[in-house]
Order: structure tokens, then sequence, then C-alpha cells
């Protein structure tokens, strides 16, 4: 069995988990990892972590959860201030057999990749960063989650331009 929790990834000067866009979920997180300029990285293992929405707006930053099933696919929910929300995922075919057990499909819940694509990039424009292409973020969020859909998330995450220090 696999990871099943959340990715909360930020910006700010303080612990993310102070932001009241988190709601009650303090205890249950924990800082996985920080990155450049103040950019953080907050593991969850409970079933909700709070309003992407209003964490990207308490800490005036665009802010992403990447919600991770059985480490075989990523749920991508996303916003910042001014862009706005939006949502993908990570490994879809991998998403497709969760959602089938619903009589859904990924199309059903999320952008395609290469609309979720631009919104990534104009997302992380507006959080200062220095992303890749849209074709090479499409070609991540087509990718298949080997060797786990956590290491598809960071990959993710550095196109995004949110380097490892």
């Amino acid at each position: 069995m696999g990871f099943w929790g959340y990715y909360v990834v930020g910006h700010g000067e303080r612990p993310l988990a102070e932001l009241g866009g988190l709601g009650g979920v303090r205890d249950g997180l924990a800082l996985h990892e920080s990155r450049a300029e103040g950019w953080q990285i907050w593991e969850a293992s409970v079933p909700d972590v709070g309003s992407m929405d209003r964490l990207a707006a308490d800490s005036g930053a665009p802010a992403l959860f990447g919600f991770v099933m059985d480490s075989a696919c990523v749920a991508v929910e996303a916003a910042g201030p001014e862009s706005g929300a939006w949502n993908a995922c990570l490994a879809p075919d991998a998403m497709a057999a969760f959602l089938a057990a619903e009589g859904k499909e990924p199309d059903d819940l999320f952008l395609p990749p290469r609309d979720a694509a631009e919104r990534a990039v104009a997302w992380a424009e507006e959080a200062g960063r220095a992303p890749a292409s849209a074709e090479d973020l499409a070609k991540v969020l087509r990718a298949p989650a080997e060797p786990s859909a956590e290491l598809l998330f960071f990959r993710f995450l550095e196109r995004l331009g949110l380097p490892r220090q």
C-alpha cells in the first residue's frame, strides 16, 4: 500500500501551518521541505487540509495542494490571488482506474493536460518563478507515476520553477 495524503505548497515568511487557510489541521501538518526564496512544502495525512483559495489569499502568493492517492496518482488543486483556481491530475491513467469505480473519468473532474499546463505556467509566473514551457509541463501531467506519484509531484514542482535548494 502506498502513500495517501496531501502536500501543501505555498510561500511565506511565516510557517504555512500558522495561516488560517489551512483550517483546523495544524496538528496534522508537518514541514516536509523548505525550498528557495521562502517556498514551503508541508505534508498532511488528514482527509481535508482546508481552503487552497484562502491559503493563497492569506499568504498573498499562489498556493497548491497535491492529494496523493496510494502513490499511484495525484489530484492537484492550485490558486493564485490574481490567476485564480485551477486543477489537474498527475498520472491520469492511474487516476482513471480510481475514478472508474465511481463511473467517472479524469476529464470529468480535471482540466485536460494542455489546459492545466497553461494554467500552471500562469500560476508559476504569478509566483515569480521561471517555469518550464507548457509543453514540458503537459508531458509531466501525462506521465505515469514511475516509480511513485510522490516523485512525479516533485518533478512537477521543479518544472513550475520551485527547484530543490
